[in-house]
This record gives C-alpha cells, sequence and structure tokens, in this order.
C-alpha cells in the first residue's frame, strides 16, 4: 500500500509525505525545521521517521528548508545533478532524471520537466503494484511527462493559475509572461489537458497542486479537472498552503 499526505502546497512552501511499508520520503522541505515538524505532527509522523528528501528544483519554495531539516532530523537528500549544484546540497546523492532507483519499498522514477530551474524533476512512485505520479512546476506538457504519468491510480498535478485571473491580476508584466511561459507554471486548463491525454480509468485520487493564492480559486481548478475526467468537483481534492492535504491510501 503507497499512502501520501502534503504537508502544504504553494508559493510559501512545499512538501509531500509519500510512504509504502515503513519507507517515508518526502518531496521537498521549503518549510523550517520547526514548521516542518508542527505540519508533520498533524500527520502524527515524527520527523526522524522519514528516510529521504527528494528534491525537485532549487526555488526556495521547495528547497529552502531542506538543508537545515535534513542536518536536524538526520535525512539523507536526493536530488538532480543539477539541482544539487544550484542549491548547494553538497552532501546530497544525486541521481540521474531518466534512471529509477530505489529507497526502502518505494521505486522512484524521476523525469525531467520545463521549468526555470538548472535540473528540474519531477516523481512516479511505485510499491511494485501502484503508481503515484507527482507533477508540479512544469511551465508545459511534454510526451514524455503523458507517457510517465499514464500508469498512475493518483496524481498530485499542478493547477498553479487560472489564465484570466493571472492576466487580469496586479502582477507586473514580466512576471505574468514568465509564470505563463513553456518554463512557468501550468495553469488549470493544461493541467485538464494532462488528463485527458492520459485518461481516467486508472485514477483512484486526483489532486489540485500549488495553487495561486493571488491567481487561481480551487473551485476553478477542482472543475477543470473534473471536466476534463467527467466526475464531480467535489471527487478532485485540493493541497492548499495553509494545511496541506489528510492521507490518502493507494
Amino acid at each position: 500500500m503507497i499512502r501520501f499526505a502534503s504537508l502544504g502546497s504553494g508559493s510559501k512552501g512545499n512538501a509531500l509525505l509519500v510512504e509504502a511499508e515503513g519507507t517515508r520520503l518526502l518531496v521537498d522541505c521549503g518549510f523550517s525545521p520547526r514548521e516542518t515538524a508542527r505540519r508533520l505532527e498533524r500527520l502524527a509522523v515524527a520527523p526522524e521517521s522519514i528516510d529521504a528528501v527528494l528534491v525537485t528544483h532549487e526555488h526556495a519554495d521547495h528547497a529552502g528548508g531542506v538543508a537545515a531539516a535534513a542536518a536536524r532530523f538526520g535525512w539523507q537528500v536526493y536530488a538532480s545533478h543539477g539541482t544539487a549544484a544550484a542549491a548547494r546540497l553538497d552532501a546530497a546523492l544525486r541521481f540521474d532524471s531518466h534512471t529509477a532507483f530505489a529507497i526502502g519499498a518505494l521505486e522512484i522514477h524521476p523525469f525531467p520537466v520545463p521549468h526555470d530551474a538548472r535540473e528540474p524533476t519531477q516523481f512516479v512512485f511505485s510499491d511494485g503494484d501502484r503508481r503515484l505520479g507527482v507533477l508540479t512546476d512544469a511551465g508545459a506538457i511534454t510526451p514524455h511527462i503523458v507517457a510517465m504519468l499514464a500508469e498512475c491510480a493518483a496524481l498530485v498535478l499542478e493547477c498553479n493559475h487560472d489564465a484570466e485571473l493571472l492576466w487580469r491580476g496586479r502582477y507586473p508584466p514580466p512576471l505574468k509572461q514568465r509564470i505563463a511561459g513553456g518554463f512557468g507554471h501550468l495553469e488549470n486548463g493544461m493541467a485538464a489537458e494532462l488528463l485527458r491525454a492520459i485518461g481516467g480509468k486508472r485514477l483512484k485520487h486526483v489532486v489540485a497542486a500549488h495553487l495561486s493564492e493571488e491567481n487561481n480559486r480551487p473551485h476553478l481548478a477542482r472543475q477543470a479537472l473534473a471536466d476534463a475526467l467527467g466526475c464531480h468537483a467535489d471527487w478532485i481534492a485540493v493541497a492548499n498552503q495553509s494545511e496541506g492535504l489528510s492521507w490518502r491510501e493507494l
């Protein structure tokens, strides 16, 4: 069995907890050690019980707390060669962004994504039976992304912004262009297109993640993904910034 939960998702900090048969991994840690411990306590997880943290890329909302938390709680850090260099994670174990590897009971399949970072990756996790896909911080959907996520039973999927809210909003034009560009962030409609591309027959959980508090609304993200899957919007979960997401099981 795989289960997963979010400590928080958004521009102020990100961390996703993945567990299978006693192996516990974090994807990113954008919170201080104290805040990370507080958020883990809500999930009844001791920080010292986590085996490792995998870093998607060097931006502070994903990697800002990694080094301090790893030192305090004894975590091993894993990152791509480019991410380790850009985030100055000198003690990290480097992985190739196209090569699967295992940590305990979990097999990790990294894959590269288009984003304005040194060597950003996202992940598919498998226990040999079920697959959980994680895709945030990507500016476009590539055929390789579709192929990597096609067999997943659960997806944590970026719905960063609503295009209309972004372009009508108060952000300066260069920032809007960065967010909406091919190396920025997925908007609701692009995330929905990904779901259409992979189909929804295998999906048991879909979680909208990394929503902008300024340029998106949970009901807009839910509806876009629900329309793509032909399901009720209430079936789509949302990982938010303050509360994250409670445990989900596969």
